[in-house]
């Protein structure tokens, strides 16, 4: 193990921070919630746009994909440019850059230019990525370790809130001015949280950027770190797959038992919906009684549901299995970026959570992979059924490894360090 890196250590007082989410409403949560109704509005779009603009399926579907292949490019750089300009610049930069993204986007159906269409996709990932890290980051820095968990499942939740909203807001938008107004809306809406951001006054806590001076490099706190990200990022990475094929499970498998685009879209708003509900609950769960209580639990609900869904044939079980399915992955909102917290060095936090992020990302993009080798292999069962195995190895990996890394695993390793696991 490194000398500057000792299980459990984060370098955080437990007595420091604030205890309240409400100051954090309008420099967090509100611009993030603008930002990912942006977002959600281009999701359904992208393919809709490159078709028209004569892409054939393979090519509409891999610049959709370009979206999820922006936060894995960007999510080391992010953490590097949160720990050298602060996280109120990274979150405005990012804004700003998110307007270029859309504006490139929305531009391309009038030049008729798919690249240019991939270009400003990619960049609007990108920029999701930047923005994302440098929330957790300022969230990290500012909330007291006692209420993390519910500071970050609630920033979880705004996210599923907004790209909720945002394809209905899209949708509403392209009936009347056509299917690239939602990049208009995204340009918008990522003006907005900038505005919003830029407004508002600095959270108590919040740390000054540190320029060049005293800043880690991206090697070095890998080599610093490599201990935890060879056994707990492996365990973030699987959490990562199987909630990434969650996204895909259901309309494949609704499509492949010949149900219309309505049925499907009701299916997966249903899922997503209870999804929603239960964001808060889950951190203070997890503030209360520790993080394993919720990773453990998300993780088996949504493995033996993903080995179920492939024995609903009727709408109304396919309706049963969206509900739990959404359930199990509501109770373990905020897990990731609340154990990235945990973990993460304070002198190096935001170039640590970058790393960390791209295992997180990694396996949201394994996990539908791993289905849709199933469906080419002939049996897409096969490959719903194969991330549902999975999430056994993620639980005991979960089990293994989150006691060894965070203090706040359950009330023992928090006895055994001397925190006091009631409320702050």
């Amino acid at each position: 193990m490194s000398p500057s890196r000792d299980p459990r250590t984060t370098g955080d007082p437990v007595t420091a921070g604030i205890t309240s989410l409400r100051p954090l409403v309008p420099g967090v949560y509100l611009p993030s919630l603008l930002f990912e109704i942006g977002v959600g509005a281009v999701l359904p779009m992208i393919p809709v746009i490159a078709s028209s603009l004569g892409a054939d399926l393979g090519t509409a579907a891999f610049i959709a994909a370009l979206l999820p292949i922006g936060h894995i490019l960007a999510d080391v750089p992010a953490g590097a440019l949160a720990a050298r300009f602060g996280d109120r610049a990274a979150m405005i930069g990012s804004s700003g850059a998110a307007v270029i993204g859309a504006v490139l986007a929305g531009l391309s159906g009038v030049t008729g230019s798919l690249a240019m269409l991939a270009i400003g996709v990619l960049l609007l990932g990108a920029t999701e990525a930047v923005y994302g890290l440098a929330r957790q980051s300022y969230l990290t820095e500012a909330v007291h370790p006692l209420r993390r968990a519910r500071a970050m499942s609630t920033l979880g939740g705004v996210h599923r809130i907004g790209l909720f909203i945002g394809p209905f807001a899209g949708a509403g938008l392209a009936l009347v001015a056509g299917s690239s107004a939602a990049f208009w809306l995204a340009g918008a809406t990522s003006l907005a949280a900038a505005a919003v951001v830029f407004s508002t006054a600095e959270i108590a806590g919040e740390r000054a950027p540190t320029g060049g001076a005293g800043r880690a490099s991206m090697a070095q706190v890998l080599r610093d770190n490599r201990e935890v990200f060879a056994t707990l990022g492996v365990a973030i990475l699987l959490i990562g797959a199987v909630r990434g094929a969650r996204q895909v499970v259901l309309p494949l498998w609704t499509e492949s038992l010949g149900y219309s685009p309505a049925a499907t879209s009701l299916v997966f708003g249903i899922a997503g919906a209870v999804d929603m509900l239960l964001f808060y609950p889950a951190g203070k769960v997890m503030d209360r009684l520790g993080r394993l209580w919720v990773a453990i639990p998300s993780m088996i609900v949504m493995g033996l549901t993903l080995l179920a869904l492939p024995l609903a044939t009727t709408f109304a079980s396919i309706c049963v299995i969206a509900v739990v399915l959404g359930f199990g992955n509501g109770i373990g909102s905020g897990i990731l970026m609340t154990l990235g917290a945990d973990t993460a060095p304070a002198e190096q936090r935001s170039q640590y959570l970058g790393i960390w992020r791209v295992f997180a990302d990694s396996g949201s993009a394994t996990g539908p992979l791993i289905v849709s080798a199933g469906a080419a292999a002939g049996s897409l069962a096969a490959g719903i059924m194969a991330v549902g195995v999975l999430s056994a190895g993620t639980v005991a990996a979960l089990a293994r490894w989150v006691p060894r890394w965070s203090v706040h695993a359950n009330r023992r390793t928090r006895r055994e360090a001397g925190i006091e696991p009631g409320a702050p």
